[in-house]
């Protein structure tokens, strides 16, 4: 007989019509139990979720679309899924055995049962924090390189602009901008985060936004020359300042808009007459059509960290019911470097 554990879980209430995420709009909940053990006949691989990946683009996820999103609106009354590490309590599938440690798609849950396991892969580094598959070496992490390396296609000596620098995705932007040779300013919305990306990433400089009432002359001051790539996760008024001060040939990659995800009424965008002018491509990108290079990626990154060539700083909370003030944070900005919840210690 296979033992059954009670299974504590984050559930969205109901969708989002507009505004910031609250946390009030999730429950956690023991309202079920699981049995350790995969049904019969299947290809499925019952996990234990270690650690969770608060993501901006779960915002959207909790509202409802009429014309269907990238990725699948949640369910009122379920629970909420996401990016996460897990160990491997059973499995039927040929690729996943009993005590492997894996990240992918997961469930905000102790226990997870995958069906699907196209978006679930094994961890093939040990040896370092299993929490950075969540960040570093998982999708945040694969989001950088792919946006700056395929989209970008940056050349030594370039001039590159991250913003929301000190995030999942943007820190290891700069540093990888650093490693090729670039001139790399990061913006932030905190004195502390910009101490971060100057002290701790390797920027060459780095602005407070919050702090800047002309967001076009602070670009002006830190980039003389202009901009020859920018890699976008917030949108609204950065992207106009950016648009003027861009160069000839300038690349966007276009990644995130965090600054548009709660608003009812998305800001328009003015300067894009400068696509033009200056020749500028602007291209947005989705990592999942890239996990053919996630492995090459993995290789790279880890041996980064090896050398000493890459730092990463993250943000725990502790505990499933502590989940949802995590994941609003990041809407106001509270965390510092990537944002996870710690489910079960390793």
């Amino acid at each position: 007989m296979a033992e059954v554990r009670a299974n504590k879980k984050v559930v969205l209430k109901d969708f989002i019509t507009a505004g910031f995420p609250k946390e009030s709009d999730m429950e956690v909940v023991t309202t079920d139990t699981v049995r350790l053990k995969v049904p019969e006949g299947s290809k499925a691989v019952l996990l234990e979720n270690l650690y969770l990946s608060c993501d901006p683009y779960m915002r959207s996820r909790m509202s409802k679309h009429d014309e269907p999103s990238y990725v699948p609106d949640f369910v009122p009354g379920s629970v909420i899924t996401g990016y996460g590490v897990g160990k491997v309590v059973d499995s039927s599938h040929p690729d996943f055995k009993i005590g492997d440690f894996v990240w992918g798609m997961t469930g905000w849950e102790e226990y997870s049962l995958i069906t699907e396991t196209a978006m679930l892969f094994k961890i093939r580094y040990t040896d370092v924090p299993l929490s950075y598959y969540t960040g570093l070496l998982g999708m945040a992490g694969f989001t950088a390189y792919v946006g700056f390396h395929e989209i970008c296609s940056p050349k030594k000596g370039e001039y590159v602009f991250v913003s929301a620098a000190s995030g999942a995705v943007g820190q290891l932007v700069g540093q990888l901008a650093k490693l090729m040779g670039c001139y790399v300013v990061g913006s932030a919305g905190s004195d502390d985060k910009v101490n971060l990306l100057k002290n701790k990433f390797g920027f060459d400089e780095a602005f407070n936004y919050k702090k800047e009432p002309d967001l076009s002359a602070a670009l002006k001051r830190l980039f003389p020359k202009g901009i020859d790539i920018y890699f976008e996760n917030v949108g609204g008024p950065m992207l106009d300042a950016v648009l003027i001060n861009m160069r000839t040939h300038g690349r966007i990659a276009v990644c995130g808009m965090i600054s548009q995800y709660n608003l009812e009424k998305p800001e328009g965008v003015h300067n894009l007459f400068y696509l033009i002018t200056k020749r500028i491509r602007m291209e947005g990108f989705l990592v999942g059509d890239f996990l053919h290079k996630y492995h090459q990626f993995e290789e790279i990154i880890a041996q980064y960290m090896k050398d000493g060539k890459i730092t990463y700083v993250e943000d725990k909370a502790e505990g499933l019911e502590n989940a949802p003030a995590a994941l609003v944070g990041l809407f106001a900005g509270r965390n510092v470097g990537k944002q996870l919840v710690v489910v079960s210690h390793e």
